[in-house]
């Protein structure tokens, strides 16, 4: 039975990653075009994505949330490394291949913003892309954050040095109707 619904709008819900969706993590996580944006370079067994949900998604160190689209899940999108003293948090997601292109990702990234600004009272919200994920940077562009930075040559990606790309948005430029 699937976990219950946290956050949603007309397009997608967020819920709880539960042991059922681990053979979808286990599926997805492995392919190449989502293991090289998440900086992932190793396989990962049955076992690995159970350990993951325990520990990642189960943990204190932020919010992981399944992306759902008519009850299935299509990604994950998460919170992560809050700081509440400096009210900061990373925000990031992942999307099945078949999924990508329908807005799903930035629907369920601003549901985390609004989250993340109006319930847990962040100032400020950052997120990292590989240079050449244009659609990542795509959403996060259309939800109003700005390039802050560039790490040089600091990743690999489909074999190859890439820059990341550091983005960024302040509680006081949010605007969900963006």
């Amino acid at each position: 039975m699937p976990g219950p619904v946290f956050l949603a709008d007309e397009r997608v819900a967020l819920r709880t990653v539960e042991s059922e969706d681990e053979p979808f993590l286990h599926e997805h996580r492995n392919r190449a075009s989502l293991r090289d944006p998440l900086g992932e370079f190793e396989p990962l067994t049955a076992e690995d994505v159970a350990e993951y949900r325990e520990e990642v998604v189960r943990g204190d160190d932020g919010l992981t949330l399944a992306i759902c689209v008519d009850g299935d899940p299509v990604g994950l999108c998460f919170l992560f490394d809050e700081d509440a003293r400096r009210g900061v948090a990373e925000v990031g997601y992942w999307l099945a291949p078949d999924a990508k292109g329908n807005g799903y990702a930035t629907a369920a990234a601003g549901l985390l913003c609004d989250h993340a600004f109006d319930e847990r009272g962040h100032h400020r919200l950052t997120a990292r892309v590989y240079e050449g994920n244009d659609a990542s940077t795509a959403v996060l562009e259309r939800l109003g954050f700005a390039e802050e930075g560039r790490l040089r040559e600091n990743a690999v990606r489909d074999g190859e040095r890439r820059d990341t790309l550091r983005y960024g948005l302040l509680a006081r430029e949010w605007d969900r109707e963006s």
